[in-house]
């Protein structure tokens, strides 16, 4: 399965959630933010979606401000957020 995708808004947040999510032993890249995620920072951070959990509670609990958690869906990005909607928009 794809990894899952942190966008920030600022490098800032990039480096502070990268600095945090090491700590806590997540495996995780920095990577260029791709093209279609709309974001003001060019950095972003893949992580296994297994630790998709871990990772929200880090980010709520440090107060890290993020874009989006996205992952690839028939090849395109897609914000966690617009899954659920689609799937329940679906009768899921």
């Amino acid at each position: 399965m794809d990894p899952m995708l942190l966008a920030f808004d600022s490098t800032q947040q990039a480096l502070r959630a990268e600095m945090l999510l090491e700590y806590a032993e997540i495996e995780i890249d920095i990577r260029p933010t791709p093209k279609e995620v709309t974001a003001g920072c060019a950095l972003s951070i893949e992580f296994p979606t297994n630790k998709l959990e871990e990772v929200k509670h880090i980010i709520k609990e440090e107060k890290v401000e993020i874009r989006g958690v996205y992952f690839k869906k028939d090849g395109k990005y897609v914000t966690i957020e617009e899954a659920t909607a689609n799937y329940n928009d679906e009768g899921g």
